[in-house]
């Protein structure tokens, strides 16, 4: 019998807040949950790639993970700018997004990509948190499911039963980024 998934709440901070910025944030969460303990759910931030390793000191022995917004298709090499997963485990992060839409729209990452990017994340010990998500065009189609479970197979195809247990699949509705609208919990 598989074991029951805990909900998980994550942040992602995407290009926004300082490590200065960060560190304030971080101290307001661990604060708030000091007063206010949340129970059965996990809790991620995802702060830019500058901030991750002071965010990771700042959360040590807490039980708040922090992840990176993205890595590489490598473990290194000559690639100008990029992080690789190593690096990511290095400043303490146990998470890392994955196929976020803003990645797939202004970096071209294909499904081929970001199914090659969970398989290293599986083989170098981060916790992948896959992004899906439809188009309002293709929400309006009717075309919601399809596209969902066409993302889903393509990135994670080829997955052990034990890696999937490790992959975190979240819905993004591209429709609602943005927008005003706001996806309800019934349709996510």
């Amino acid at each position: 019998m598989a074991k029951e998934r805990r909900p998980l709440i994550a942040g992602n901070w995407k290009m926004h807040k300082t490590i200065k910025e960060s560190l304030e944030l971080v101290d307001g969460i661990i604060e708030s949950l000091a007063k206010q303990p949340v129970e059965g759910v996990d809790i991620l931030v995802c702060p830019a790639f500058t901030a991750l390793a002071s965010v990771s000191k700042r959360l040590a022995g807490t039980n708040v993970a922090v992840g990176g917004q993205n890595c590489s298709l490598l473990r290194e090499g000559a690639r100008t700018g990029e992080i690789s997963p190593l690096m990511l485990l290095d400043v303490g992060c146990t998470f890392v997004i994955l196929g976020h839409s803003e990645r797939r729209s202004y970096f071209q990452e294909t499904d081929e990509i970001i199914r090659a990017k969970v398989k290293l994340a599986l083989e170098c010990g981060l916790l992948p948190v896959l992004c899906v998500g439809e188009t309002l065009d293709q929400r309006e189609q009717g075309r919601t499911l399809d596209v969902l479970r066409t993302q889903i197979e393509a990135c994670l195809g080829g997955l052990s039963a034990e890696q999937l247990a490790r992959v975190t699949v979240a819905y993004e509705p591209i429709w609602a980024i943005g927008t005003g609208r706001t996806a309800t919990p019934e349709t996510a």
